[in-house]
């Protein structure tokens, strides 16, 4: 039984260093918060620098909008970044 005992926790205590590793070298997904000046905001992966001026677009951290009000902001789910809003409506690139 206490070879049994010391098998688990050697075992358990293995796991949990590996576990330890992987989460530490593991990249934090990074996402920034999009806004045009017309409200609409979205999560890109990239920094495109295909926009077009008229639509000011704005550059924010991902917790940007877990901190900012909501009055003026409207949120779009994209599946893609490749694009942007311009009054409510999604143009590709």
């Amino acid at each position: 039984m206490t070879n049994l005992k010391t098998t688990l926790v050697h075992g358990a205590l293995a796991a949990s260093m590996a576990f330890g590793v992987v989460a530490a070298t593991a990249g934090a997904a990074s996402a920034d918060v999009v806004c045009n000046r017309w409200g609409d905001c979205w999560r890109v992966h990239e920094h495109y620098t295909t926009y077009p001026p008229a639509v000011g677009i704005t550059f924010h951290t991902d917790d940007w909008w877990a901190t900012h009000p909501r009055g003026h902001w409207r949120w779009h789910d994209r599946p893609d970044d490749n694009g942007y809003y311009r009054d409510g409506v999604w143009i590709s690139f």
